[in-house]
């Protein structure tokens, strides 16, 4: 007589008798199933923007776009209007209804514009070198470079960047009087050559490299300036254009230092120059609006040349394998 014995055995993960999730073809439940579909979903739908998020974001660029560059357009506009068109109606057009280039030839009979544009250039010529020369030494100092007091030097860097310009103007303009740099270009230029913002933006940049590169350099018996030309300076060239093009930018805006300054007519730089457009009885608004888009252009001209460093600059970080 045989005994046969019968065991149940109970379903995992859950009562004995409780039915078992059904498994699909390649062994997983039905709520795995359903979990994959809703990622594949999920990243399918990533980035998607819907119709009424794109329309507020094109809302917003407009606007901010109005905001940036309506008052440069409306300056450009002014400059092209001809002197038979009122431009103190109460209702002004923004399409000149007489375009005309006389303004511009009118500022250059006014002043010697030529000339003060030629100073600016010397100007920020020997800005943007200094800038590029001197805060790349001292932000790869900063950064690479293991000395004393390097943190008290940092931190003094950090702290001019609090006091504002008119702060340390006066001892700035004593300074270059009692070197006999008064009334000239160098004197100018010369208290703008290295800026604390410039130096931070380089040592921010150098400090991105890795320090196993300066390591194995060492090794190979390289030293600072070895290290300096052919590892950190090719891995910071957005950063250097950036410094290039705000450098050339504070030098050329810059009307208070040069005011001070200067006192020749014939040394004057632009931005102090086009002031003599302002007549003491009589104002044209179109020869000022004139001259403001001549002293834009070499800006837009510098950007529009080092527009691609520029943006890499910014988002540049590390070395690039």
């Amino acid at each position: 007589m045989t005994n046969t014995t019968t065991t149940s055995e109970p379903a995992l993960g859950g009562a004995c008798g409780a039915a078992s999730p059904t498994p699909d073809v390649t062994g997983g439940t039905d709520g795995g199933r359903a979990s994959r579909q809703n990622g594949r979903k999920r990243r399918a739908s990533w980035g998607v923007m819907s119709t009424r998020e794109k329309v507020l974001r094109y809302v917003l660029l407009i606007v901010v776009l109005f905001i940036t560059i309506g008052p440069f357009l409306w300056q450009l506009s002014t400059s092209l209007k001809g002197t038979g068109e009122d431009i103190y109606t109460a209702n002004p057009s923004f399409i000149p209804t007489q375009p005309t280039f006389g303004n511009y030839l009118r500022v250059g009979e006014a002043i010697p514009v030529f000339g003060y544009i030629g100073n600016s250039l010397v100007v920020a010529a020997i800005d943007v070198l200094g800038n590029i020369v001197f805060a790349t030494l001292a932000g790869f100092a900063l950064a690479r470079l293991q000395w004393r007091f390097r943190k008290f030097v940092l931190g003094l860097f950090l702290a001019t960047l609090v006091l504002p310009g008119e702060a340390t103007i006066i001892s700035q303009f004593v300074t270059i009087k009692d070197i006999g740099l008064a009334d000239s270009l160098v004197g100018v230029a010369l208290p703008g050559m290295i800026a604390a913002l410039n130096v931070l933006l380089m040592f921010n940049a150098f400090r991105q490299i890795p320090e196993e590169i300066d390591q194995a350099a060492v090794m190979d018996g390289a030293n600072a300036m070895q290290r300096l030309r052919y590892i950190s300076l090719p891995a910071v060239q957005g950063t250097i254009a950036v410094i290039a093009i705000f450098s050339f930018i504070g030098a050329w805006d810059d009307f208070l230092w040069p005011l001070i300054v200067l006192q020749s007519p014939d040394k004057l730089t632009l931005t102090v120059g086009l002031q003599y457009l302002q007549g003491t009885f009589a104002t044209d608004q179109r020869m000022i609006a004139a001259g403001t888009m001549i002293a834009f252009i070499p800006i837009a001209v510098i950007f529009a040349i080092l527009q691609r460093f520029f943006f890499k600059g910014v988002e540049e970080g590390g070395v690039k394998g």
